[in-house]
């Protein structure tokens, strides 16, 4: 009798507590929106090292203490588009290629590295289509969210962000394209991503993204040091946003993540070395380089 008497209190003491929950403001709240608006006003005061390289190019850099909750360290390359900038896109099909080398070759003033490739021969790994001809298609069974967007420049030298079309790669028309992924942000708005190690784990990572005033953004951010975690996917998307892109998309990253500057050479911290300097730079099969 006294075990009834006291399972019902038990019984009474949960169904209250519970019940409270339900009431008033007790509801689910999505936390994302709340990360979203504190990155927006971390970067608005954020006292960004800038440097004009050329008329509509800026370089931009800040060593975070407490981005995402860690060390951050990330490098931004701005290119207005309407102050006549070209975007040229070097690449090899076999061996290596790093990014300051494409840079000097073509005379940048700007440069950053470009999609994923096989680190053993060298060459893409993913769609690559250059002055109007297929170079390569993506390998067959190569990770569908790791090339669902790409970076295309129309006949005009225009970029746009584009999501994979249904009937592939090869139907595009623009002549010039290359692959990547995670696509971050479309039509202004973050996408949602896939729950696997290489987007839920922080690495260094390269990304571009496009503003509604015509602007193309190129973030990279170091990492896999204690100086710079990186990030994931979701912080990497969460950062293109604050920035006000409205479309984005993740490139190659890990050890190929570089920025060069000229007269700078490599401005961001490479880990291939495993140091935090600017010497630790990958060959890599494709670079972007902008110039005038």
């Amino acid at each position: 009798m006294k075990n009834r008497i006291l399972y019902s209190i038990l019984f009474l003491f949960l169904f209250v507590n519970c019940s409270k929950k339900e009431e008033g403001t007790q509801l689910p709240y999505d936390y994302t929106n709340v990360e979203k608006l504190d990155v927006k006003a971390i970067l608005a005061s954020t006292k960004w090292d800038v440097k004009t390289v050329a008329e509509g190019i800026e370089w931009k850099s800040f060593h975070f203490n407490n981005l995402f909750e860690t060390k951050q360290f990330v490098t931004i390359l701005e290119i207005d588009l309407s102050k006549g900038a070209k975007i040229e896109l070097p690449f090899v099909s076999s061996g290596f290629l790093k990014t300051s080398e494409a840079a000097n070759q073509h005379n940048a003033l700007v440069a950053f590295n470009g999609s994923y490739f096989n680190t053993t021969s060298g060459g893409s790994t993913v769609f690559l289509k250059s002055d109007g001809k297929v170079i390569k298609e993506t390998n067959s069974g190569f990770n569908s969210y790791r090339e669902n967007g790409a970076l295309i420049l129309n006949t005009s030298g225009s970029p746009s962000i584009v999501m994979k079309p249904s009937a592939g790669w090869s139907s595009i028309t623009e002549p010039t394209a290359l692959a990547g992924g995670p696509l971050l942000i479309f039509g202004g708005k973050e996408l949602t991503q896939l729950e696997v190690d290489f987007n839920t784990a922080r690495h260094p990572r390269t990304a571009v993204g496009l503003t509604s005033n015509n602007k193309l953004l190129v973030v990279v951010v170091d990492g896999r040091a204690s100086s710079s975690r990186g990030m994931s996917i979701a912080e990497l998307s969460s950062f293109m946003s604050a920035l006000d892109c409205v479309s984005a998309l993740n490139y190659d990253g890990g050890g190929s993540s570089t920025a060069w500057v000229k007269n700078y050479g490599v401005v961001n911290h490479p880990s291939d070395n495993g140091k935090f300097d600017n010497e630790g730079e990958r060959g890599v099969a494709t670079v972007f380089v902008i110039k005038k």
